[in-house]
C-alpha cells in the first residue's frame, strides 16, 4: 500500500476508501484534452477498471494538450496507447480500451458495466448521448466542456439530481470543438483534473459533489463562478419512457448539384442532406477511396476545413486524385441558415 500511502492518510479516503478505490470502475468517453489528465490521475488514485473509450488517432495537434500522447504516437490509436502509457504509470488498474464510437446501439450496454461515467467528448450530440444512457442505467456521470479561454463543469444524474437536459434541453445546431475555435493547452487540463476529483468523490462518498450546481471558468481572467441547477422531471421522464433521444440536426447545402465528400466522424453536426454528400470518415479514406468520383469537381469539408485539408493530401498523394477542393471555414460555409 506504499504507493498510496499519502492519500490514505487523509481521513477521507483511509483504507477503507483506498479499498473503494481498488473496487470501482469508471469509464473515460473521449481520451484527448480532458480525457488524458483525468485517466492519469484516476490510474494514479488507483482506481481498478478504467475503460478507455476513443475510435480518433493521434494528430500532431492534439500534442500540445492531450498529455499521455508523444510524436512517436501520431496516426496511432488513442485508446491504445493511451493503455500502454497508463499501464507504465500503475501496473494495478486494469484497463479496457473501446476503438469504437459510443453510439446509440452499445452506449447503455458499455456504460452499464462502470459506476461512474466521465464526459471527455467536445461534441454536443455524443453528449447527450451519456446523458440519456446513464439515466436509463442510473449511473453518474462527470462533464465538462470547454470553448476558447472557458470552461464548464458539472455531474449529471447523481442520486436522482438534475440531468444535462435539465440544463440543455434543447441542443444547438453547431458544434464548438477546439479543432474550429481553438484553445490553450492549460484549460483542458484544469477541467479534465477537475473530473477526476469530482469522480474519487463520488467513489469515496465525501466532499461535495457539483451535482445540482455549474462551475463556468474563465482562464483568462482568473474567475469562477458557480450556477444553481434546478431538476427537470418531464425531461427525465422523456428518457425513462422513450429510451435514448439521438440529436440529429439535418440542414440544406446551398449548391446541392455539387458533390461533396464530408470527412467529420458520423456523430458530428449538422449533417448535410441531398444525394451527392458522400460521407467518409478521415480514419476510412483508405479503404473507402474507391467511393469518391475522381472525374469531376467535388468539395471536400469538414467542421473547420483543416481536417478536409489534410484529407485533400492522403487523397492526393496515395491515390492520385486532382479534382478535390477544400472548403476554407468549414460545414458552416456552404448551408443554408
Amino acid at each position: 500500500m506504499s504507493r498510496y500511502d499519502r492519500q490514505i492518510k487523509l481521513t477521507e479516503v483511509g483504507p477503507g476508501g483506498q479499498g473503494k478505490l481498488r473496487n470501482a470502475k469508471v469509464l473515460i468517453v473521449g481520451v484527448g484534452g480532458l480525457g488524458c489528465p483525468a485517466a492519469m490521475y484516476l490510474a494514479g488514485a488507483g482506481v481498478g477498471k478504467i475503460g478507455l473509450m476513443d475510435h480518433d488517432k493521434v494528430d500532431m495537434s492534439n500534442l500540445h494538450r492531450q498529455v499521455l500522447f508523444q510524436e512517436s504516437d501520431v496516426a496511432r490509436s488513442k485508446a491504445v496507447v493511451a493503455k500502454e502509457r497508463l499501464e507504465k504509470q500503475n501496473s494495478e488498474v486494469r484497463f479496457e480500451v473501446f476503438e469504437v464510437p459510443l453510439t446509440v446501439e452499445n452506449a447503455e450496454n458499455i456504460i452499464n458495466q462502470y459506476d461512474v461515467v466521465l464526459d471527455g467528448t467536445d461534441n454536443f450530440e455524443t453528449k447527450y448521448l451519456i446523458n440519456d444512457a446513464c439515466i436509463l442505467t442510473n449511473k453518474p456521470w462527470v462533464f465538462a466542456s470547454i470553448y476558447k479561454n472557458e470552461g464548464q463543469l458539472s455531474v449529471f444524474n447523481y442520486k436522482n439530481g438534475p440531468t444535462y437536459r435539465c440544463v440543455f434541453p434543447k441542443s444547438t445546431r453547431q458544434n464548438i470543438s477546439c479543432e474550429a475555435t481553438g484553445v490553450l493547452g492549460v484549460l483542458p487540463g484544469i477541467l479534465g483534473t477537475l473530473q477526476a476529483a469530482e469522480v474519487l468523490k463520488i467513489i469515496l462518498g465525501a466532499g461535495e459533489v457539483m451535482s445540482g450546481r455549474l462551475k463556468l471558468i474563465n482562464m483568462m481572467r482568473a474567475s469562477e463562478q458557480i450556477i444553481k441547477i434546478n431538476k427537470r422531471p418531464e425531461e427525465v421522464e422523456k428518457i425513462r419512457k422513450n429510451g435514448i433521444a439521438p440529436v440529429y440536426i439535418d440542414c440544406d447545402l446551398k449548391n446541392k448539384e455539387q458533390w461533396y465528400l464530408d470527412v467529420r466522424e458520423v456523430f458530428e453536426q449538422p449533417k448535410p442532406k441531398g444525394k451527392k454528400v458522400l460521407s467518409i470518415p478521415m480514419s476510412d479514406l483508405t479503404l473507402r477511396y474507391q467511393e469518391i468520383p475522381n472525374n469531376q469537381e467535388v468539395f471536400v469539408f469538414c467542421q473547420s476545413g483543416k481536417r478536409s485539408k489534410n484529407a485533400i493530401e492522403i487523397l492526393k498523394n496515395e491515390f492520385g486524385f486532382h479534382n478535390l477542393k477544400n472548403v476554407e471555414g468549414g460545414i458552416e460555409t456552404i448551408i443554408d441558415g
